[in-house]
């Protein structure tokens, strides 16, 4: 398998794993709901769901969008490897900013969700909320987190072309 296929075939499964946690966040989050019915699972359940509707949005976006992107990239190596330094190169770089911004955020609701779990008593809303957070929050930096480093390796490749 050649780099390109390589990386966006890994951003693909990665992508059903945002997918998956999204679903898993709902489900979860409708039994919060019905079964438990108590302050603490319902706070649980809006930021479980609340940030299941990010990732639901990004991992549908990137299953969609990946084998036009393997199509694409490749068409550029076989007539007009300049488009990899005038698009893609420029593209991948938006990216990997973008990572900066996503880390942000994801480390301050990850640090909200630690300040509303410790800071509110057992069983209120906002702990449960706080722990939502935490759980999400954590989970898409650590996605993240690979999916920056798979970014690094292909501008790598992109440069070595």
């Amino acid at each position: 398998m050649d780099a390109i296929t390589k990386y966006f075939t890994a951003e693909r499964n990665e992508s059903i794993l945002f997918l998956l946690a999204g679903l898993l966040a709902v489900v979860c989050s409708i039994y919060f709901l019905i079964k438990l019915n108590k302050d603490f699972y319902s706070g649980l359940s809006y930021s479980l769901v609340s940030i299941a509707i990010i990732q639901w949005i990004v991992g549908a976006s990137i299953y969609i969008r990946s084998p036009k992107d393997i199509e694409r990239v490749q068409d550029y190596c076989k007539h007009d490897k300049t488009q990899i330094q005038l698009v893609e190169l420029p593209r991948m770089e938006k990216v990997m900013k973008s990572f900066q911004l996503y880390k942000f955020i994801e480390i301050s609701l990850l640090l909200i969700g630690l300040f509303l779990f410790f800071y509110f008593p057992s069983e209120s809303l906002w702990k449960g909320f706080g722990l939502g957070l935490l759980i999400q929050s954590a989970l898409m930096l650590i996605l993240d987190f690979f999916a920056e480093r798979r970014g690094k390796e292909y501008i790598n490749y992109l440069l070595s072309l």
